[in-house]
């Protein structure tokens, strides 16, 4: 099936870079949008646009009959959900096939496969990929806690079985910070996923975090399109990620992405996604989880094969077999993704609001910002705090640090204090540099605001 019409049922700088795939595409687009993205950039960019509720989530983006009921009215015959909100909801891909709508994404009971991360550990065991030593099943009460915890082995990390994005997890050491961390885990994660249920992995610290592309179309096709190391994190949140790994010797890459291949067809996976593994420093690799949907890190590895995701994911769902075989993918260069967020690290990154008084965006060669800001426009403070999204391409690891730190200090922000100084800051530190930074690295601070002011200039 040919789309033609899609509801984009996203906000941000992923709805605007879904609108402009479509563009090019020649498919029309419909922005499904709160009431306080009604005059965003997505919205201007749309052919139409349909409110689907107010500024809350769970009355808008995650309201599952508004949301289909405007793809319906408006004349779609298909929906895209980007990354977050609904893009791993099991449900909302069947109400689709149950409407006549495609959905931009796996089948409905692929994502149930890996919508809960204990069952998805146990469905890639059952691939022969490895895994990290944890509980068989999700914790009832605080003392199966700590009996699987005891178990295990410590440290271990309590891990929220509908998890994703660093939320609902806590490290614990001892049974004591088990204890300390069980209702504060579960609470977490009842706030972010409507769901408490939790489970305990051993931890690998310091670790490697590697995820290797996939995609997979309806004709049993599959190929993966390299690696990315999104080691770099703070609070469990990337916040920068590269491609390829700088540690990884071509037998480790090799075994990883071909690990991932065997999972995604173990799995029948279809479309594109993401599976995600820790490496130790051994250099043993586990399955960690699988993300049923596109990336926020995506354009670092668009930029070092050519391949537009996007495109190739809805080209997936109607149907297309595969253009490319795993020979036809090359990987030339390299690529960095610095996540630019409306947070102030000299407050320990606490949220910044305000409107975007000012804004320069950088360029140059090898530079691409996705983004949904411009002068005069206000955040709105109900959602994540993502302004841009910096890509920097080099021929070598070396030109794209120096690409990323000549564009991320020229790009100017005036309005509300962004990440862009602890950045540059992590950029030039001799540990990243040298391709050694792990999951436990101590973050440097950020170079002083008057080197880099992103709020002022």
């Amino acid at each position: 099936m040919k789309i033609t019409r899609m509801l984009v049922a996203n906000r941000g700088e992923i709805a605007v870079r879904i609108i402009r795939a479509c563009q090019e595409l020649g498919i029309e687009t419909v922005l499904a949008h709160s009431e306080a993205d009604r005059d965003s950039l997505a919205a201007r960019l749309a052919n139409q646009t349909v409110c689907i509720g107010p500024p809350p989530s769970d009355r808008s983006y995650l309201n599952i009959p508004n949301v289909v009921s405007a793809a319906l009215i408006s004349g779609c015959d298909s929906i895209h959900p980007g990354y977050g909100f609904l893009s791993e909801n099991a449900y909302i891909a069947e109400v689709c096939s149950r409407c006549g709508l495609l959905f931009v994404g796996p089948p409905a009971s692929v994502i149930d496969a890996f919508r809960n991360k204990v069952a998805a550990r146990a469905l890639m065991a059952r691939a022969g990929l490895p895994v990290l030593p944890g509980s068989d099943d999700v914790l009832p009460n605080l003392e199966a806690a700590r009996a699987a915890a005891a178990a295990v082995g410590f440290p271990v990390m309590l891990k929220a079985s509908a998890g994703g994005g660093g939320r609902g997890m806590r490290v614990a050491a001892s049974d004591e910070d088990v204890v300390r961390s069980y209702q504060i885990a579960q609470a977490e994660a009842v706030a972010s996923f409507g769901n408490g249920d939790l489970y305990v992995e051993r931890l690998v610290s310091p670790a490697k975090h590697i995820e290797v592309q996939i995609a997979a179309d309806d004709f049993g096709n599959i190929i993966h399109l390299g690696e990315r190391d999104c080691s770099l994190q703070r609070r469990h949140q990337k916040i920068l990620e590269e491609a390829p790994s700088s540690t990884l010797d071509e037998r480790q890459r090799a075994a990883i992405c071909e690990a991932a291949v065997r999972g995604a067809r173990f799995a029948e996976y279809r479309s594109v996604g993401t599976v995600e593994f820790l490496v130790d420093p051994d250099g043993a690799f586990y399955f960690i989880e699988m993300n049923t949907r596109l990336q926020v890190e995506h354009p670092v590895t668009e930029m070092i094969t050519g391949i537009d995701l996007v495109k190739l994911q809805i080209a997936i769902a109607e149907g297309t077999p595969l253009p490319i075989r795993q020979e036809d993918v090359h990987i030339r260069g390299h690529a960095i993704e610095c996540r630019i967020v409306a947070e102030d690290p000299s407050r320990d990154f606490a949220a910044a609001y305000g409107k975007i008084r000012g804004y320069h965006a950088p360029g140059g060669p090898g530079v691409r910002i996705d983004s949904h800001i411009f002068p005069g426009y206000e955040p709105p403070p109900y959602y994540d705090s993502l302004l841009a999204k910096v890509v920097a391409w080099g021929e070598d690891r070396d030109e794209a640090i120096a690409r990323m730190d000549r564009a991320l200090s020229e790009t100017r922000i005036e309005g509300p204090e962004t990440s862009i100084p602890y950045q540059i800051a992590v950029l030039r530190d001799e540990q990243f540099r040298s391709g050694q930074a792990h999951t436990a690295w101590r973050l440097p601070p950020p170079v002083e605001a008057a080197d880099n002011d992103s709020s002022d200039r």
